[in-house]
């Protein structure tokens, strides 16, 4: 399993609803937004190592974009772990990690776009 972890998926919503969605669910995961480009929906967001209440072992910074298209907006995420001083962690990562926090993320996502979740 990689340590770097990118996904795409499309919804049917505006690109700024959609990075309004992308905003509050970064925030309801506790990160921390270290960069914001609004009129070009991108965020940066780093996540500690414990969210919500759940030790998941690592740092995670998670880079979101969305970009119209003519069905809506497609949402390009892409994830790696960090260190102690937030540098990419380029070996010793835990298994999971990382795709643990983008699948929690794309899951607020979708709940901030009132989409349900797929079974």
């Amino acid at each position: 399993m990689p340590f770097e972890q990118h996904q795409e998926k499309n919804y049917p919503k505006d690109a700024a609803s959609i990075f309004q969605a992308a905003l509050k669910a970064a925030e309801k995961l506790q990160g921390k937004i270290i960069s914001s480009a609004p009129e070009q929906f991108k965020l940066t967001a780093r996540f500690p190592k414990t969210i919500l209440g759940q030790t998941v072992g690592e740092r995670t910074e998670l880079s979101c974009e969305v970009r119209a298209d003519e069905e809506g907006g497609l949402v390009v995420v892409d994830a790696f772990p960090l260190d102690a001083v937030e540098r990419k962690l380029m070996f010793g990562a835990r298994k999971g990690v990382t795709l643990t926090v983008v699948t929690w993320f794309i899951a607020h996502l979708e709940h901030n776009l009132g989409i349900a979740p797929a079974k």
